[in-house]
């Protein structure tokens, strides 16, 4: 806990269309930018180095995109929500001449992100402007059952829109995946865990090798924070995982087989006609 971020009106901003302000701030801790769209921390970004992933849940995520096909393999990659593009970035470093498309719904943040923390030159990195859902029905078909990286991170404000966490939605996601493809889901919820088992459960009937990242005291429902699930049809590529995952600077841990059964153990899948919207944390959550 601790003190806000500056008020500083001199950091560029955007009004976004469905409401709120996008604000582009230094990062108080880590070098690099942060994006903050109405007090809410959304992405971190090292312009001079795109491999510092600041944000522990991306962190996990990186772990993961490391692991796919072979070392410094080139992608093919679609993510639902751009934020400031850390992992794009972060792809295209690591994985060079990778081919990615990005889904974000707010056109006045792609170009506040655009303007002020341009993307490296020579990118294959295409941002479509629309919700994430209808976006992912207007993508090339030449894509579909070609991508190794599905990365679902949206948020409205602090919350995840509710008809992007529905098993139609995620039989809309898997239907973009290679055959070795993964999945990667961003869920942030708090004691009790209640809306993370059901997304747990609502993926594993659409993709039936799952993983859930995070750390052990969120992943043991004592307070808020962000889990990262993992699914493909195939076997992931976790052997690394634990020992990476383990050593920090965040440690964490990933939970499999007979632990995940039991963590979604009476967990009802979400459909469309069910689903809600993500968990609002408390406000105090992002002071430092």
């Amino acid at each position: 806990m601790g003190r806000t971020r500056s008020r500083d009106t001199d950091h560029p901003e955007a009004r976004l269309d469905h409401g709120g302000m996008a604000r582009i701030v230094p990062s108080e801790f880590a070098g690099g930018f942060e994006l903050v769209v109405d007090d809410t921390p959304q992405s971190h970004v090292d312009l001079d180095d795109p491999t510092h992933l600041h944000f522990e849940y991306i962190v996990r995520m990186g772990a993961v995109i490391d692991q796919l096909t072979s070392p410094g393999e080139a992608l093919t990659a679609v993510h639902l929500g751009a934020g400031a593009l850390t992992l794009p970035r972060y792809v295209d470093a690591t994985r060079p001449g990778s081919r990615q498309q990005v889904i974000e719904l707010e056109a006045p943040l792609a170009q506040l992100v655009r303007e002020h923390l341009p993307l490296p030159k020579g990118a294959a990195i295409r941002i479509r402007i629309g919700d994430a859902r209808e976006g992912v029905k207007r993508l090339p078909p030449a894509l579909v059952g070609q991508c190794d990286l599905v990365v679902s991170d949206v948020y409205s404000g602090a919350q995840t829109p509710a008809h992007l966490t529905s098993v139609e939605f995620y039989r809309e996601l898997s239907q973009l995946l290679g055959p070795r493809g993964v999945l990667l889901v961003n869920v942030a919820d708090g004691p009790g865990l209640a809306f993370a088992r059901r997304q747990v459960a609502t993926i594993a009937e659409v993709l039936p090798e799952i993983g859930v990242l995070a750390d052990t005291q969120v992943l043991k429902g004592r307070r808020f924070g962000n889990l990262v699930i993992a699914a493909s049809a195939s076997p992931l590529p976790t052997e690394w995982l634990p020992r990476l995952l383990a050593a920090g600077p965040h440690p964490a841990k990933i939970a499999q087989g007979p632990e995940l059964t039991t963590f979604v153990q009476g967990a009802r899948i979400v459909t469309d006609a069910d689903a809600v919207a993500s968990p609002r944390p408390d406000a105090s959550l992002f002071l430092r």
